[in-house]
């Protein structure tokens, strides 16, 4: 039985690896493109606008990954966040809504890219003919992982906790005191964030967005 739980988790962390590497790192890409187009070239002169995951690798967003594709249902990882200074946008509030919006933006766009090419599978390879192999198996699953993955990131980041991107955006709406004190809970982010995984409060908040999300995509895209 350990043997077998082992090898199902092995080979989860292995279907998950490319989807969630190559969402993390986009993600955090397209924060620092934004951003440049905004007025802000602070991470791409420190070499952040590239696709190579060494410089956005961060130890412990790794650790956390391969720690929940072997125990859990619920993967989950992050690249370090790319430098802002929200000094050289031309609209503060405006660009740091667009920007922040940004990364969970890339997330959809990619969770549809892997539903286009999960389409692109069924109708060149259908199931019934490849069924039982393992080469084509593990594409099917990554490509499926793939949707799953890059919308629990969107979803996970657009949450309103600081320092997520959905608190920047919901900064943005609100009025001026009561955004600043609101993103002074920034220092207590994380531990909520902890509490709310731990309790389970955020699996309950995220996965009805999460299947929502996924079953319109399959639903338009690989069964239409």
């Amino acid at each position: 039985m350990f043997d077998l739980d082992l090898a199902v988790s092995i080979k989860r962390l292995a279907v998950a690896f490319v989807p969630l590497m190559l969402g993390i790192i986009l993600h955090e890409v397209a924060h620092g493109w934004a951003a440049l187009k905004r007025g802000d070239p602070t991470a791409a002169m420190l070499g952040r606008l590239t696709l190579n995951p060494v410089p956005h690798i961060d130890p412990m967003g790794v650790f956390i990954f391969v720690l929940t594709s072997l125990t859990g249902p619920f993967v989950f990882g992050w690249a370090k966040p790319v430098p802002i200074n929200p000094r050289n946008f031309r609209d503060v509030v405006k660009d740091t809504m667009l920007v922040s919006f940004a990364g969970p933006a890339t997330n959809f766009l990619l969770a549809a890219v892997f539903a286009i090419l999960l389409r692109l599978l069924l109708m060149f390879f259908p199931i019934a003919e490849w069924q039982g192999s393992t080469f084509w198996d593990f594409f099917f699953l990554m490509f499926q992982t793939g949707i799953g993955v890059n919308i629990s990131l969107a979803w996970l980041n657009l949450m309103p906790i600081p320092p997520l991107d959905g608190s920047k955006i919901l900064w943005g709406i609100l009025p001026g005191r009561i955004g600043y004190e609101y993103m002074q809970l920034e220092r207590y982010g994380f531990i909520l964030l902890i509490l709310l995984l731990a309790t389970g409060l955020l699996g309950r908040i995220l996965y009805p967005l999460i299947n929502g999300t996924a079953n319109v995509l399959i639903s338009l895209i690989v069964l239409s």
